[in-house]
């Protein structure tokens, strides 16, 4: 149980280093002036629109947490759901191992409505399934679009990707929507069911999933200057491949391995344009939601303290 415990803080923490001394390689020729300048240099445009795909992919996260009651059949208010998918994510995207910590946030929101921590371990897994699903249907498209982008990390990251890499992918997803056209039959483990996502709600899984993922690769294209910008597409592209990357080294907030592979991706733009980037996306999509989760569980805490006890 120990080893458990300090596992995943020692992988993160080593791959921020490493990441960081292979990003140290890359930009050693930057100054803090040049990063500065690159962000002085973003236009109040870049600014609005960065902040807008901000909104759109905080709007999305809820939409993960929405469709998993649903899917239980339960009742929360709206509002309730907005703010406490807001703070799981503002916490999880900074903290690192994201499902785990999470789950912690959730548990304590969505059982003082009623769930039960079963129920809030099935939401858990919906709303990981919904990031999964909008992931490898976003990267089918991207691939079969730009199939040659994984060649722009070179030898940095074993990954080999075509067209029919995409196709594949595609076709996956489009098997998970037609199952529940077929309605099969309840997963059964032990004395729980688990049935099959409804129609409806695959349809929207189908839009949400995406939509964060758009929105949040939406930030940084919008704060990266138009010369040796390759596109909306290829951006794309490898904030799903850095993203992932990140999620899967339960590195706090990706720190290191989004750079990293970002002034990779992009040989053909100023380092600095992509640092200063990246900065505008942390500060929009980790730093301002951190301090405002913080304040949202300091402000829940309080409201559960000041209620009278059950006799």
């Amino acid at each position: 149980m120990k080893v458990k415990k300090y596992l995943w803080p020692v992988v993160g923490l080593a791959t921020i280093g490493f990441s960081i001394w292979l990003l140290y390689h890359e930009v050693r020729g930057l100054s803090l002036d040049d990063v500065w300048g690159s962000l002085a240099a973003i236009s109040w445009k870049g600014w609005s629109l960065s902040a807008l795909s901000t909104l759109l992919a905080y709007a999305a996260l809820a939409g993960y947490d929405r469709i998993a009651l649903q899917h239980l059949g339960r009742k929360v208010n709206l509002l309730f759901i907005t703010l406490t998918s807001f703070t799981t994510y503002a916490l999880s995207h900074n903290v690192g191992a994201s499902v785990f910590s999470g789950a912690v946030v959730r548990y304590r929101a969505y059982t003082s409505k009623g769930l039960s921590g079963t129920e809030v371990g099935i939401l858990v897994a919906m709303c990981s399934f919904t990031f999964f699903f909008g992931t490898m249907f976003l990267t089918g498209l991207v691939l079969v679009y730009e199939p040659d982008i994984t060649e722009r990390f070179g030898d940095l990251l074993p990954v080999g990707a075509s067209t029919t890499t995409g196709c594949i992918l595609l076709v996956l997803c489009g098997i998970y929507v037609a199952g529940s056209l077929l309605r099969p039959r309840p997963l059964k483990i032990g004395s729980r069911v688990f049935p099959y996502p409804a129609p409806p709600l695959v349809a929207q899984q189908l839009i949400i999933g995406p939509l964060e993922l758009i929105g949040a690769a939406g930030i940084i294209y919008f704060a990266l200057p138009e010369a040796g910008n390759p596109g909306y597409m290829v951006i794309l592209g490898i904030f799903l491949v850095s993203f992932s990357a990140a999620l899967i080294s339960h590195a706090p907030g990706g720190l290191g391995v989004l750079e990293l592979l970002f002034v990779t991706g992009l040989p053909d733009m100023n380092p600095a344009d992509v640092i200063a980037a990246l900065l505008v996306f942390r500060m929009f999509y980790l730093i301002i939601p951190l301090v405002m989760g913080l304040i949202v569980i300091l402000l829940f805490e309080r409201a559960k303290l000041s209620e009278p006890d059950e006799p």
